[in-house]
């Protein structure tokens, strides 16, 4: 194996690699900064930004119209400080909207009866001005009131107590509140936005405070909050996902200028709370376990912190701050008898003094409910998780399925959940928002949409493929440009797999797609005493056989994993095959195998070997609009970031075309960055030396070697993962490095450029006026719930199968190429059909979907490493914050599609 693996290629004899696009220094144009660019305006697009391509279709959305009476209203803004008796600063929101309350019904008459809303935080919001603009007022609390919402008992409280009711429960706490004027938000700055003007911070604080006053409507029901989502304490809306973890839907709901007017925007919605109930109960089916002896204390510990919990004897609620260090039956504390002070354990004291014989925890820990310096212990099986406590771990891939499995909705039932719940909820009542004339309509709003042309696909022979309902097939149809394997190997970590039946199976229907796979060269079955080593002791095992086995690298490797999706060999195989060995490899699991299977299996290996599966027949026969005539490189560029648990590092992918004027051949290049930042910091890297070391170069000069030798004159970029509050950034950051990165190559003209942003993450959905079934693939809507100002549309490329289709956002930032609507949108449209990977049209242009795939498949490389000790040494040092560097890829897969 000690000899580089086989070249790659599309298909073409390559043409002969040209000279590098490196000019020395002293003769490169100077760098220069190009101008801010601001995010264009629908008006200066050709027929004002609206497409008329497809035919017309009526459709409803999940918007309701809002009536807004008082255009002239003002919200005063006011900053809230809260203190104790101590005068120490008292932060949280439960306390926080519990004393405005207090303060409320105490001293209105101080306020003039001004109804306010209140974030819970900071900031409260007046309709018109308080009578001064500095208050101060005392508000007393019934200090169990306090303690409900504060998190905690008192120090006074100790399991001595625990039996009987304590009057420490009803004394009465305290607090300071003080309310300073801070600003004016004119509620006409919305009606100045939605009349076209730029929406501006007025607009968004404007905005905000409407969607506080819907906030504090739910908070005042009890709900949980999770930013504009609000989840009821409603067992109907709880559906069981394993593990101890409840998913409970409920509703978003914000409001949002678009060009029809002010509307609600309301949408289901779902999120994860630990199950209520018995702790113990909830401990065993978090971990697994049958019996409560084998919990794993050290990872309850730290899954119980800061829950909180009832216990039976005691109408209070508790914050767990940790466990008790020893059982239930040994753990002692001290207590006063008879004006003695004894010791006793948490066990004799509940069966002496309180009457209750434990029988479930007496071996167990308890829960500490205390201070750090006083502990309060409560013993297991009296104390009961409340509801509405949020999960916030990753979950296994078990949930998410079940979770996704358990919350899906037909667009009927969807639309009927919605309009029931704004006619129940009767959020224009608010008192905010009465005051200010707000009426809002309990039916959904109508649009207007149009259905695309289907594009058409070429496959192999020269055969058309027309797609039906957004898919296709190759039923008796061969690949456009299939590739042949000669010398391939299959590797087997399966113990249950037959790696000769499948590889039989494999080269069957290889030959009906036109794939010439010969024979496997081996076959190599992992030895069974390494099945107990670590993932990658196991993987360089493998790779050892094969080099004991092999004469010389093989071109491609079919790889036999025991588990689907979350196999611990998948990264350390990766990364071996593609940093190390330069070698193509597909992973496979097969829980059956079938025609249908193996084509899926046999999409991925032609694209990654450097076949073609399809091409839209437009592309065929070199007659895109805009791009048959002028060289133009296509980005897709995402951010990754971590999963809950784990900050070390986000990491960047950017794609590119190749082989223009194709657009449905891409490479990847990657990058780790800060965790958490959303801007990629690596497309342009200038180094010491004077060379470009970031992710732009890679591209430009791969487009460069495989398109003739051509540069590119256009770039369009689609940009996915970023919120509006964003898109400067991404105009003037991110296509500044672009720029720049071309500049270094020596480039005094820069191309013209188009960039786009997707957003999958909106509450937007579009439904058929029937509601029976999904909107048809290729709806687009660019008119009525779209943005007042901005460029933007919404398309549903997808086939919605299951559940309610959810429509791509697309916001043009910036269109120096100077697409029409209908151009565009059909561009769009038949990038989402260029997914090689797939016989169905998909959710989001394929540049973004082989993004998301080359940051998931390049994560795993550090996933499985430990870098606490080492990535000081192979990493970038951010701060204190060792950042790990991902491994290049070796230069014979580089190039390739190997993320499909």
């Amino acid at each position: 194996m000690g000899k580089e693996g086989a070249s790659m290629g599309d298909g073409q004899s390559p043409p002969l690699p040209p000279p590098p696009l490196v000019i020395p220094p002293s003769m490169k144009p100077e760098l220069v900064d190009p101008p801010k660019h601001t995010i264009m305006s629908r008006r200066g697009v050709a027929n004002n930004g609206v497409g008329n391509s497809g035919h017309r279709i009526g459709l409803l959305t999940n918007h309701f119209k809002v009536s807004v009476k008082a255009q002239d209203a003002v919200f005063y803004q006011y900053t809230v400080t809260i203190s104790g008796d101590d005068k120490r600063s008292v932060e949280g929101k439960g306390i926080g909207r519990k004393l405005l309350d207090r303060l409320y019904q105490t001293y209105s008459a101080e306020l003039a009866h001004n109804k306010f809303a209140y974030d819970g935080e900071k900031s409260l919001y007046t309709v018109g001005a308080l009578p001064q603009n500095n208050l101060e007022f005392t508000v007393v609390l019934d200090e169990s009131r306090a303690k409900l919402k504060n998190g905690s008992p008192s120090a006074d409280d100790s399991a001595s107590d625990a039996g009987k009711r304590s009057k420490v429960s009803f004394r009465s706490k305290t607090f300071k509140v003080e309310i300073s004027y801070s600003a004016k938000i004119p509620l006409k700055s919305i009606a100045l936005a939605l009349k076209g003007s730029e929406v501006d911070s007025g607009t968004q604080d404007a905005l905000r405070v409407l969607d506080i006053a819907l906030r504090q409507q739910a908070a005042n029901r009890g709900c949980l909050l999770v930013r504009q989502s609000f989840f009821h304490d409603d067992s109907r809306n709880f559906v069981d996902v394993g593990g101890g973890v409840t998913g409970v839907r409920g509703f978003h709901s914000s409001f949002r200028p678009t060009q029809g007017g002010l509307s609600l925007n309301m949408d289901t919605s779902t999120t994860m709370i630990v199950r209520p109930g018995p702790v113990i109960d909830f401990l065993t089916l978090n971990q697994n376990v049958q019996d409560p002896r084998h919990i794993d204390w050290a990872k309850a510990k730290k899954m119980l912190k800061n829950l909180r919990v009832k216990p039976r004897h005691r109408n209070m609620e508790f914050k767990i701050i940790g466990l008790s260090e020893r059982p239930c039956n040994q753990q002692l504390f001290t207590m006063k008898k008879e004006g003695d002070t004894v010791e006793i354990t948490v066990y004799d004291y509940f069966k002496n003094h309180c009457g209750i014989e434990l029988t479930r925890s007496a071996y167990l820990p308890c829960l500490d409910v205390g201070k750090p310096n006083r502990p309060i212990y409560l013993p297991l099986e009296l104390c009961s998780l409340i509801s509405l406590q949020r999960y916030t771990k990753s979950l296994s891939l078990m949930q998410r399925a079940s979770l996704v499995e358990k919350s899906r909705q037909k667009p009927q039932e969807r639309m009927r959940t919605l309009t029931d719940a704004v006619r129940n909820y009767h959020y224009d009542e608010d008192p905010v928002l009465s005051a200010c004339g707000i009426s809002i309509e309990k039916q959904l709003a109508q649009v207007d949409g149009r259905v695309l042309e289907t594009p058409k696909l070429k496959v192999g022979n020269n055969e058309d493929c027309i797609p039906r309902n957004g898919r296709w097939n190759f039923n008796n149809k061969s690949l456009l440009k299939p590739i042949r394997i000669d010398r391939w190997i299959v590797v087997n970590f399966s113990a249950r797999c037959d790696s000769s039946h499948i590889s039989r199976e494999l080269i069957n229907s290889a030959r009906k797609k036109g794939v010439e796979l010969d024979r496997p060269f081996t076959l190599i079955e992992e030895d069974p005493q390494s099945r107990r080593a670590s993932a990658v002791t196991r993987v360089e095992r493998m790779v050892d056989q094969m080099k004991s086995k092999l004469p010389g690298p093989p071109e491609f490797i079919l790889c036999v994993l025991a588990e689907r999706k979350n196999s611990d060999i998948y990264g350390p195989w990766k990364k071996i095959c593609l940093t190390d060995m330069g070698i193509p490899t597909q992973c496979i699991s097969p829980t059956r195998i079938n025609d249908q299977y193996l084509t899926n299996v046999l999409l991925k290996i032609n694209s990654k070997l450097g076949g073609i599966n399809s091409l839209l027949a437009m592309e065929h026969s070199s007659h895109i609009p805009l791009i048959k005539d002028t060289p133009t490189l296509i980005l897709g560029m995402d951010v990754s970031h971590g999963s809950p648990g784990r900050s070390d590092a986000s990491i960047a992918a950017v794609v590119g075309s190749q082989c223009w004027p194709l657009i449905s051949r891409y490479r990847a290049a990657v990058r780790t960055q800060s965790s958490k930042m959303e801007m990629i910091d690596a497309l342009y890297k200038p180094l010491a030396d004077g060379t470009d070391d970031g992710i732009i170069r890679e591209l430009l000069m791969d487009f460069y070697q495989t398109s003739n030798q051509r540069k590119p004159r256009q770039i369009i970029v689609f940009r996915d993962g970023v919120s509006e509050s964003q898109f400067s950034q991404v105009l003037n950051i991110e296509l500044d490095q672009i720029v720049k990165a071309y500049q270094h190559l020596g480039e005094a003209d820069v191309p013209k450029f188009t960039v786009v942003v997707a957003q999958k993450n909106h509450h937007t959905k579009l439904y058929q006026s029937n509601g029976t079934e999904n909107v048809p693939p290729g709806t687009v809507v660019d008119t009525k719930v779209v943005h007042p100002r901005n460029y933007d549309f919404y398309m549903c490329a997808q086939a919605g199968m299951i559940g309610t289709s959810r429509p791509a956002h697309y916001h043009v930032l910036l269109d120096e190429i100077g697409f029409s609507p209908d151009i565009l949108q059909n561009l769009i449209h038949s990038l989402s059909y260029v997914y090689q990977r797939s016989t169905t049209a998909i959710a989001i242009v394929a540049p973004i979907c082989y993004a998301h795939l080359a940051a998931a498949q390049t994560g795993q490389f550090i996933k499985f490493e430990d870098f606490s000790e080492t990535s000081s040494e192979r990493g970038t040092a951010v701060g204190s914050i060792a950042i790990p560097e991902l491994p290049r890829l070796h230069k014979n897969v580089a190039s390739s599609m190997f993320f499909c």
